[in-house]
């Protein structure tokens, strides 16, 4: 949200410098002919650093925008066309709501077609600041906090330091200063949320970074490490929903279409991005390293390459997918691979970055949720900004539910949405300490020893986000509900079926839906989002077992087996027949 002025602008430079923050207004008609999504976004970068334009007569505003680089033509030809009798800063509308008559369509036309290409010598993050979309003048900041929702504190750090915990060893969380993003109104920014999407513009393109003002605001646009993550599909489960379920509004958040396959990215080009600016504040630090069960490894390998900054990733020998392992290798990680389970290296990061100045990437690092949160905060933007009835989400270390529920708690305070959805957390049954002290009442939590499991992402028996997940399940009035090996499987069996090709963490989300559903608590005309967190061809070989009915004690039903024929046109038939019932 920057002021796209040009250099010469002395009147936009004053206001900048000189005028106090007031409350955004709704774009007024003055500026109704900005019919693209790149003006309304020009418009409002200029709007957030100069506010006090919302308060302009029209013809000042056009003025003023007149300066501004990327729409300057645009402005001034509307300058001279301006009535006062009919258009008014108190008249306003909404930005999209534009006035398609000829000359804008027309002036829109013309702009189209013939756009400045990029000088060969130019990156994007030059191309961005060229235009105006550089790193903006901060209004907006964040800081670590002790998580204790329950208790007043005045700890807090800076997130330039290299901290995970709070002095009484709570992890630590992101706050936000909400009273300063409140002096925007809701539709200030929905509108500028959405004029981001899908654009190439450095680094607003990102699903994550589109909404940097809520995620790490102070940081320089240049130290961003971004893949253009996010932006993920939420796919309409229809035939899933209604044969399987009787339900017409289920959809699949599929955040496993992303760069490394799985939702992680979403929060490791966050961690990242700070990495790279305190290396480049000198910081001490020799690489990022983390303890994983496949997925963090590969998407904290694949954002330390792109950066240049060393990885180091301890994994547990033997448990996880070869897809999974190969990610940290090719993209030219350190691997450890290590004879104990993920708890077992856990246990060990967390020592040896006590002792060496490598920076600790697992989700008790509050960073990472910073970047899931903005999943939950797509979902309600790709539904116009409406509210499923349930959200459901795989739980391992359990540090997704509690983003799930801060990116729409979030978005509830700054009155974007009216009310937060029922969250539902599911765990494989071999790896269940979360559902064990649900079914408790949230009474004396014991850590586990997980067993093997096809979710092999999800098996953690000790999750270090516990007391997020409780928090976040509290407050949303919140299910937990788990799923064995042969309920996982056959419901990744079934949604395949209808067109998914799920990994087994989804499956474990979707048997927990058919059950919350069979049992009547979800209802047939409730909207459900299922968070799928990575991609099936991860896990391929756990397909492969089940379709070759090769897994011991699980009848796999809906297996399909490749059917062996004979080289001849008479047994192909034969099988044709049998196969499609024709007589």
């Amino acid at each position: 949200m920057i002021c796209a002025m040009s250099s010469g602008s002395a009147l936009a430079t004053r206001l900048m410098t000189t005028t106090t923050e007031l409350p955004a207004m709704h774009i007024s008609r003055s500026v109704s002919f900005l019919t693209s999504q790149q003006q309304q976004y020009s418009y409002y970068s200029f709007l957030h650093t100069c506010p006090r334009i919302a308060t302009f007569t029209p013809t000042k505003q056009l003025k003023l925008l007149a300066s501004t680089e990327r729409i300057s033509a645009m402005a001034s030809s509307h300058v001279e066309k301006l009535s006062p009798s009919s258009v008014s800063a108190e008249n306003p509308v909404e930005c999209g709501s534009s006035v398609h008559d000829a000359s804008s369509s027309s002036l829109e036309t013309q702009a189209s077609a013939s756009p400045k290409k990029r000088p060969a010598d130019e990156n994007i993050r030059d191309e961005a600041r060229r235009q105006g979309l550089g790193a903006p003048r901060c209004t907006f900041s964040a800081k670590y906090v002790p998580f204790s929702p329950f208790e007043d504190t005045e700890e807090e750090y800076s997130l330039d330091e290299i901290i995970y915990r709070s002095k009484t060893g709570a992890l630590l969380d992101v706050q936000h200063d909400l009273e300063a993003l409140k002096k925007y109104d809701a539709t200030y920014w929905k509108n500028l949320f959405d004029s981001r999407v899908g654009k190439t513009s450095w680094p607003y393109g990102s699903g994550v970074w589109s909404k940097k003002e809520w995620v790490l605001p102070q940081i320089d646009n240049d130290d961003i490490v971004s893949l253009f993550e996010g932006n993920s599909n939420l796919f309409w489960a229809e035939r899933f929903g209604k044969e399987m379920l009787q339900m017409n509004d289920l959809w699949v958040k599929q955040c496993g279409i992303s760069h490394t396959g799985s939702f992680k990215d979403l929060g490791m080009t966050v961690l990242v991005s700070q990495v790279n600016r305190l290396r480049r504040m000198k910081k001490p630090l020799l690489g990022v390293g983390c303890a994983s069960t496949g997925d963090t490894s590969a998407a904290l390998s694949a954002y330390c390459a792109a950066a240049g900054i060393p990885a180091i990733v301890f994994l547990p020998a033997n448990r996880i997918s070869i897809a999974q392992l190969v990610q940290p290798i090719a993209n030219g990680a350190l691997v450890l691979s290590l004879d104990t389970d993920f708890d077992g290296c856990m246990r060990l990061i967390r020592e040896v970055t006590a002792e060496l100045p490598i920076y600790l990437a697992n989700s008790l690092n509050s960073l990472r949720l910073e970047g899931q949160k903005t999943a939950a905060i797509e979902i309600c933007q790709q539904f116009d900004w409406e509210v499923p009835d349930w959200v459901i989400v795989p739980g391992g270390n359990l540090g997704n539910i509690y983003a799930f529920f801060k990116g729409f708690h979030m978005c509830k305070e700054l009155g974007l949405i009216d009310r937060i959805p029922r969250l539902v957390c599911a765990q494989a049954a071999n790896a269940n300490p979360l559902y064990l002290y649900y079914k408790a009442g949230w009474k004396n939590f014991k850590a586990i020893k997980a067993s093997n499991t096809f979710a092999s992402a999800i098996q953690i028996g000790d999750p270090v986000s516990i007391d997020r997940a409780v928090f976040a399940l509290q407050n949303s009035d919140g299910i937990v509900e788990e799923a064995t090996e042969e309920e996982l499987m056959d419901a990744c069996a079934q949604a395949d079926l209808t067109g998914m090709f799920t990994c087994p963490h989804t499956g474990v989300a979707l048997a927990a839906l058919i059950k919350l559903r069979k049992n009547g608590v979800i209802r047939a005309t409730d909207r459900a989002v299922v968070v799928s967190t990575a991609h099936g061809l991860k896990f391929t070989q756990s397909k492969i077992d089940y379709h070759s009915k090769a897994i011991a004690d699980l009848p796999c039903k809906f297996a399909n087996p490749p059917v062996q024929v004979a080289n001849d046109f008479g047994a192909v038939m034969d099988v044709l027949r049998r196969e499609l019932s024709l007589s």
